[in-house]
């Protein structure tokens, strides 16, 4: 048998990649004592991905250092943030994910009785933890409340009730599951100090913290659920993840917001302990790498290149999907996959939502937020740009917009626009153009127009859509013929706001609305 680690050695073992530890010296106090007792808690909402690798691998390390390990299933909060889990499906979502997440813990070694696995709604329902939840909002304000699920909570225009309550059953779990920790997300990090905060004036112990950072996806921004370019899921057949690998942004040399290498560092090496790069002996043949940063320093370098650090991930990636494929192919668990994520039916005619079996709808279009890198004269056109456009691919789009006579040069430069990426590519007086950058225009003389813009903070590549339309893949490329972009653009305008619309249905990001600077009522092209 090997030696118990140290408490300095577990300490290592548990902070190992994280972000940020709110509390440790609490941490180091109590693993000089006795074993930590931790949860990780997991909404049951949208179908789970490959970055769940992330905290699987994080509950590899909590339990090789010894830690009381609890995996909370929360399927109430999945309900109260904003009903992301109909009250129909929650319990199909919560066997879904219960069955989902141990299946990857499987594929990564982890051994499942050493945990303990346990369902909100076994305790969250009770008389004691309810009337604790009416004790928290009588001192909770309503602006604490919203700043602490800001991160979190889906936000809306009009937000219900239900998500305020959110951050308080957060904290209320702590006590509840009588844990020392909690673990999470650093998106989490509002909740957390929200829980330190108020849990000691209903006399309940302040928790210690611990945050793995976001790791990004495919496309540069966040990996979520609800971008479907942004993710690998766990059933994706292996002719879908070479795809999707394929278009992931990885640009030669560029180490920053490369979901690509963060899936190196955050899951295959802490599992492996190394990784191997997989290279034609014309190119070096094989290289392994047991520490994390020698292989960022030569991708930094390129020597490294994107295309062989993507098919290495692909051959690891999938010998850790294998088991859960398998799993999942049971006609027990196919079943349970299509009940807890049906298919959307059309709605019916004549209800908010219907549109005739022939229209064409938002998610057709492959919007994106772009960052303007460059932008030259047209050699042979003065009304025109050529930009060159980062939307989170391997290289930058060239982009010909007639904006000359409207924008400044330097306006546009490392500008954040809105792009629409999928028109089929058309050569402007020589040059071809790959996508269009999408402005709003005043209907009368003279004719002004203003860049839309996409909130702050977005990154390049970011899915941009149709609030009521944010399921659906767009077209690979959109058909002349059938003039998709302009029958939607028909309908679409600016509002009184400023804010973007199509039928008064709003253009959104994740962080919030697409808008213009100032011309209400204009449309949009």
């Amino acid at each position: 048998m090997e030696p118990a680690p140290s408490p300095q050695e577990k300490y290592h073992l548990i902070t190992r990649n994280l972000q940020e530890v709110l509390g440790e010296d609490k941490l180091m106090g109590i693993l000089k004592e006795r074993e930590l007792r931790i949860y990780w808690g997991t909404a049951t909402t949208g179908k789970p991905h490959v970055a769940y690798f992330v905290p699987m691998s994080k509950i590899a390390d909590f339990l090789k250092a010894g830690c009381e390990v609890t995996i909370l299933f929360a399927d109430l909060h999945a309900y109260l943030d904003n009903m992301k889990a109909p009250w129909e499906l929650l319990e199909l979502r919560t066997r879904y994910y219960e069955n989902v997440i141990k299946a990857m813990l499987e594929s990564i070694g982890v051994p499942l009785e050493k945990l303990k696995f346990v369902r909100g709604t076994d305790y969250q329902l009770s008389k004691e933890y309810t009337l604790d939840v009416y004790r928290l909002s009588s001192v909770v304000t309503q602006h604490d409340a919203k700043k602490a699920g800001a991160e979190v909570v889906k936000q809306v225009e009009h937000p219900l009730l239900s998500g305020l309550l959110y951050p308080g059953l957060q904290a209320l779990d702590e006590e509840y599951l009588k844990v020392d920790a909690q673990f999470g997300g650093v998106d989490q990090r509002k909740i957390f100090t929200f829980a330190e905060k108020y849990l000691p004036s209903l006399g309940y112990a302040k928790r210690i913290h611990l945050m793995n950072p976001m790791v990004p996806g495919l496309t540069g921004s966040k990996m979520s659920s609800s971008e479907e370019d942004s993710k690998i899921d766990l059933l994706d057949r292996k002719e879908d993840v070479k795809k999707k690998l394929r278009k992931a942004f990885c640009e030669p040399g560029n180490v920053e917001n490369n979901g690509v290498l963060s899936f190196i560092k955050h899951v295959l090496f802490p599992l492996k302990a190394e990784f191997v790069v997989l290279r034609e002996e014309k190119w070096g043949g094989n290289k392994t790498y047991t520490a994390y940063e020698a292989l960022e320093k030569d991708f930094a370098e390129q020597v490294v290149h994107p295309g062989d650090l993507k098919n290495s991930v692909e051959v690891a990636l999938n010998k850790l999907l294998d088991p859960i494929r398998e799993k999942f192919n049971s006609p027990e668990l196919k079943k349970l996959s299509l009940a807890a994520y049906p298919k959307a039916k059309p709605a019916e005619k004549g209800t908010k939502n219907s549109e005739p079996d022939n229209a064409v709808i938002p998610s057709q279009l492959d919007i994106r937020v772009g960052r303007v890198i460059s932008v030259e004269k047209h050699p042979d056109a003065d009304s025109l740009y050529v930009e060159r456009i980062d939307v989170g691919e391997a290289e930058p789009r060239t982009v010909v917009s007639g904006l000359v006579q409207f924008v400044p040069r330097e306006e546009l430069q490392d500008r954040l626009v809105v792009l629409l990426c999928n028109m089929k590519p058309k050569a402007m007086r020589g040059v071809e153009s790959r996508g269009m950058v999408l402005c709003a225009s005043s209907l009368g003389e003279p004719r002004q127009v203003e860049l839309l813009e996409p909130p702050a903070g977005c990154c390049a590549g970011e899915r941009v859509y149709v609030e009521g339309y944010e399921d659906g893949d767009p077209e690979d490329e959109l058909k002349p013929k059938k003039k998709v972009f302009e029958k939607l653009q028909a309908d679409f305008c600016i509002s009184e706001d400023c804010v973007a619309q199509w039928k008064q249905r709003n253009f959104l990001t994740k962080l919030g609305t697409v808008s213009c600077k100032s011309l209400k009522g204009g449309s949009i092209g």
